[in-house]
């Protein structure tokens, strides 16, 4: 305490100052005033990490859609961790920070955070240039970015805001509480919603398989399957073996193609497969070329345009349908059906040449692109080499790890994620060394690259012949000859 005494014609003052009352204001001032709306410093920094993750180099050109989502989700899963982190240490230490927010450190931290990620989208950008120049596509300007900052801030606040929804619910259910709900919702999955969304997935998929598209016109060439000369029926070969089969009007060589609603088992397809090529005449061309199609049936027009070229149309393609649902379905739930399929139409058409006389057996060769190439490896073993049973094989887009490349001919874009992506993916680079430079390669990042990868497998079709999961008519015109 200070007294200072003050003097003045007939007067007479004493004031006291105390020195505590800086303090008192400034608990006042805490106790009053708002927390500071500034994102602590941990969040800012997860955030940013991800967002960078985010923003690291992909394999193909991406829109601003779906960077923007990818951001936007990749931040939210992000900043969730952050808030379970502290959570959780809450819940064991029971004990809260008493020291006041340090704005000046959250704030620092963030204008940081605005300068590097504005720093990477000024490299995203040169990237996803260098890749569309690359692919003869037009580059894109600061309007891209703009649509894909606003897109993925509402994704984040969108899914943060649900986040925080179920993080309310779960405290108030508490830990029992929230642990029997989550038992009871994933039994429910398990054994309500999971096979009820996938029955509807397989219907939609079977009704689109089985309907007509009335702008393609069943072929009247003997040739081909689904012809009033055939003895398959144009609407049992499905919705891409028409396509297949409606193609080859205008060529001399054989198509013939089997539907899933040909026959009622693999054999029996199998059988009928050899049975449509000895009536179009498929035995006696110089070549036949046993393809195996995708998950949902389809044959590359690119790659039998390619046969067709090839053999100066002295050849006949022969498929077989073993799903009607997309390749990634097929691969992770039924990949089995495409190993069964392609070694019974196989062995079907391979004993039937071996009885014909040495002089008039065709060459024959296996084809099969993407899960169709899975199936035609399967065919051969360590026991049963590939080039003794065939002239050549060629494998085109194949997964990552999935075939037997001893032998056969490989076609691989190092920008088809297809080629790239694995679990293996996570840890160790990719294996390139058969793959054709199209386009900037990205650095491989652990972790990073496999998500990057994961993304463009959703856009893989979407470019022209030669870039991401698309192939030309290469996959015909580099099949060996038999040696």
């Amino acid at each position: 305490m200070t007294t200072t005494a003050l003097s003045g014609p007939g007067r007479s003052t004493v004031h006291s100052r105390s020195h505590t009352k800086p303090n008192a204001l400034r608990r006042t001032l805490v106790t009053t005033i708002p927390v500071s709306a500034l994102p602590r410093a941990a969040s800012t920094i997860v955030v940013t990490a991800v967002t960078l993750a985010s923003l690291a180099p992909s394999l193909l050109p991406r829109s601003a859609l779906t960077q923007a989502l990818f951001t936007g989700v990749l931040a939210a899963i992000g900043f969730g961790f952050v808030v379970l982190a502290r959570r959780l240490r809450y819940l064991v230490t029971r004990s809260r920070s008493n020291h006041p927010p340090r704005d000046s450190v959250r704030l620092l931290v963030l204008i940081g955070a605005m300068i590097v990620v504005s720093w990477a989208i000024v490299l995203a950008d040169h990237w996803q240039d260098s890749l569309r120049a690359a692919m003869g596509m037009p580059g894109i300007g600061p309007d891209h970015w703009m649509q894909a900052i606003i897109v993925a801030a509402l994704t984040f606040l969108l899914f943060a805001g649900i986040g925080s929804v179920v993080g309310t619910v779960a405290r108030r259910l508490g830990w029992i509480g929230s642990a029997t709900t989550a038992v009871v919702l994933a039994t429910a999955l398990q054994l309500v919603a999971g096979p009820a969304l996938w029955g509807m997935m397989s219907r939609s998929y079977s009704d689109s398989n089985a309907l007509v598209d009335v702008s393609l016109h069943r072929p009247m060439s003997a040739e081909l399957s689904g012809s009033p000369d055939s003895a398959i029926s144009w609407e049992s070969l499905g919705r891409q073996g028409r396509r297949f089969v409606a193609a080859g009007e205008q060529s001399a060589a054989i198509r013939t193609y089997v539907g899933m609603d040909s026959a009622p088992d693999v054999e029996s397809r199998a059988a009928l497969a050899v049975s449509e090529l000895e009536r179009a005449g498929g035995f006696t061309r110089s070549a036949i070329v046993v393809t195996v199609p995708t998950g949902s049936g389809w044959i590359d027009e690119n790659a039998a345009e390619g046969f067709e070229e090839r053999f100066a149309d002295d050849v006949a393609i022969v498929g077989m349908q073993y799903s009607y649902l997309p390749s990634w379905i097929t691969f992770v739930f039924g990949r089995s059906a495409a190993d069964e399929s392609a070694a019974a139409l196989f062995d079907a058409v391979a004993e039937r040449i071996a009885d014909l006389p040495d002089l008039l057996r065709p060459a024959l060769y296996v084809y099969g692109q993407s899960l169709g190439s899975v199936g035609g490896s399967a065919i051969f073993t360590d026991a049963d080499p590939l080039r003794e049973r065939v002239c050549g094989a060629l494998w085109a887009g194949p997964p990552a790890g999935s075939v037997l490349t001893d032998g056969a001919t490989m076609l691989a874009n190092t920008s088809d994620p297809v080629v790239w992506w694995s679990p293996d993916l996570v840890l160790h680079r990719p294996d390139l060394s058969l793959a054709v430079r199209d386009a900037p390669v990205p650095q491989w990042i652990p972790g990073i690259t496999f998500l990057q990868t994961s993304v463009d497998l959703v856009s893989a079709l979407n470019f022209a012949a030669g870039h991401g999961h698309r192939y030309g008519s290469e996959q015909g015109t580099a099949l060996p000859d038999c040696s």
